[in-house]
């Protein structure tokens, strides 16, 4: 008897084959029929009319920080309402284990990074996770059973230096024994599941005394080393960050990204390829990564975003803004401090000057301040203000942007919220993205989904992309849309039985109305654990997702239920060779 049966629905599998009409049913979280429309006999628990809707698999993010809000919020909200049914996390060189067993102040220092680096509340940290793990397998163990999504996990750059050099790492050079104690550890978070290694060398990231992460102060050698290990096992990969990333790569930072995915025999993917057709040289110049890759034994794959994720910026907490070069010293000021030095017209050209550089690369484009939206506000000399564009109050003022910028933020203590409206949003950019898209190193993705929880809300790519696919530009089909979200990063990662819908692979589904489907705006929740914020969208158009097999999400409302896996390196993966 099957589980459940989904009669009619059109059917987009994941292949980018045409969509057709088919029932497909369900048992023991399996799909156990694909078949044509009444042509399935076995009698089924529960069944349901799919007509007019869309049952496609469920999607894939490669790029996620749900490592510690798994524990507090086991549906990995809101991306399993906007039909993800996979996360990989551990990226960018972060993640909470291993931790060492003698150094319990290490669980401290590693919430206050995960705090500084990927916007987490430090208090969600602390009073949402229980931290009693050494291991990297311990870690795994801890969310086995608990989590109603599919999950799998890098190992951390950052957390193997910690916890073999201690305070060391940030600064100093591993010895030849703390070396192969490092590639040691790694090699036993990898035999318990570990997906592989992640790290990052990006100048933006610090810890939360304000240092450069552990990671970025590894040497070449010590990298490869590390990479050399990954491809000593099963169904593993690799994940960097470097400075690069961000805008351009140097002939260096290829030479690095190239040398680790052959060393590894396995593909790397970085974060994020960011495609703006008023920098015509960017997109050539990253891929052609790919390309050395390919000629020496690896390959380089590039995460973008299908979507302009909106992101709330403020003078008064940490954003984008404190990244652009020589910003970090103003905005690190205490708040009136900082208001004296915002306003003092000297330091602002310097600080124009600094954000206008090639050294800004990317953070480039925050510098506008025309464009910018004013959001919330919270005194009585910016009432009125809420939705209007800065360039036309500076205009009725007298003033420049950035001046006029300075006074409303002021006015409200810093805490007044921003909203920077994005410059690559015309369409030569779209046209250059779905050239882009077609790319075989090039895959969407780099939501960052639990990280920057105040800042952005990047979750809903996957509703939003599609809702933009079938009734917006249209850049791509339907079938293709699908495969871009589910099949593509299931090959790249090797996932087993997942990413399409076929006799005998995982029910992982989603099911959708195409004339609806889309994301709601991004508001400010505050529903983590103390009370802290969070921005948060709902799902439109989505009727069901199940994670193998079983019901976790109904007409955008979490069920409950808890079906997802902890995904563990060869069990759940094979490998994704490159030579």
């Amino acid at each position: 008897m099957l589980d459940h049966l989904i009669r009619g629905a059109t059917l987009v599998d994941g292949t980018g084959a045409p969509a057709r009409t088919a029932d497909v049913g369900i048992r023991g979280g399996l799909v156990a029929a694909v078949a044509a429309p009444g042509t399935v006999t076995e009698p089924a628990r529960t069944a349901e009319d799919a007509s007019g809707l869309v049952l496609c698999p469920g999607f894939v993010d490669p790029h996620t920080h749900y490592d510690a809000q798994l524990f507090w919020d086991p549906y990995a909200t809101p991306s399993m309402n906007h039909g993800v049914t996979t996360v990989a996390g551990g990226n960018c060189g972060f993640t909470l284990a291993p931790l060492h067993p003698g150094r319990p102040e290490d669980a401290d220092y590693t919430r206050r990074m995960m705090s500084k680096v990927e916007g987490m509340s430090l208090r969600a940290l602390e009073d949402g996770v229980d931290w009693t793990w050494s291991g990297f397998g311990e870690y795994l163990d801890a969310l086995e059973g608990r989590i109603a999504v599919n999950a799998g996990f890098m190992v951390g750059h950052c957390a193997l230096r910690r916890h073999v050099m201690g305070a060391d790492a940030v600064g100093g050079q591993p010895t030849a024994a703390q070396l192969d104690r490092m590639t040691a550890l790694l090699h036993e978070a990898m035999d318990a599941g570990a997906w592989g290694l992640s790290t990052t060398q990006s100048s933006t990231h610090s810890d939360g005394d304000g240092a450069p992460v552990a990671s970025r102060h590894a040497r070449p050698d010590e990298l490869i080393a590390l990479a050399r290990a990954v491809g000593d096992h099963e169904g593993t990969q690799l994940e960097a960050i470097v400075a690069g990333c961000l805008d351009r790569f140097t002939d260096a930072e290829i030479d690095l990204l190239v040398a680790m995915s052959a060393a590894a025999g396995r593909p790397l993917n970085w974060n994020v390829l960011t495609i703006d057709a008023a920098v015509p040289d960017r997109v050539p110049r990253q891929l052609a990564a790919s390309e050395r890759a390919r000629r020496a034994g690896g390959r380089i794959v590039a995460l973008t975003m299908p979507i302009l994720t909106p992101m709330n910026m403020s003078l008064g907490s940490f954003c984008a803004l404190n990244l652009i070069p020589g910003w970090g010293t103003v905005l690190g000021l205490p708040v009136p401090e900082r208001i004296t030095e915002l306003r003092d017209p000297a330091v602002r050209t310097e600080m124009l000057r600094r954000a206008g550089s090639p050294e800004a690369g990317v953070f480039r484009r925050l510098a506008d301040f025309g464009r910018y939206v004013i959001g919330d506000t919270y005194s009585k000399e910016n009432e009125g203000l809420t939705g209007r564009v800065v360039r036309d109050i500076a205009a009725e003022r007298g003033q420049d942007p950035f001046t006029c910028l300075v006074d409303i933020c002021a006015n409200d203590d810093l805490r007044t919220v921003l909203w920077p409206m994005p410059t690559d949003n015309d369409p030569a950019s779209w046209a250059l993205r779905a050239e882009t898209w077609q790319h075989e190193d090039v895959m969407l993705g780099g939501s960052d989904a639990g990280a920057h929880l105040d800042r952005m809300c990047g979750a809903p790519y996957t509703t939003r992309f599609l809702g933009d696919c079938l009734r917006g530009r249209r850049l791509v089909p339907l079938e293709q849309a699908v495969r871009m979200l589910s099949d593509d990063p299931a090959r790249l990662f090797g996932l087993r039985g997942r990413g399409r819908i076929e006799e005998g692979a995982y029910a992982d589904l989603v099911l959708f109305d195409p004339e609806r489907i889309d994301a709601g705006p991004a508001t400010l929740v505050h529903d983590l654990p103390g009370g802290s914020p969070r921005l948060d969208a709902r799902a439109v158009g989505i009727v069901s997702v199940r994670v193998n097999g079983v019901e976790t999400v109904r007409d955008d409302e979490v069920t409950g239920a808890i079906p997802g896996r902890v995904l563990r390196s060869g069990r759940d993966t094979r490998t994704v060779a490159t030579r």
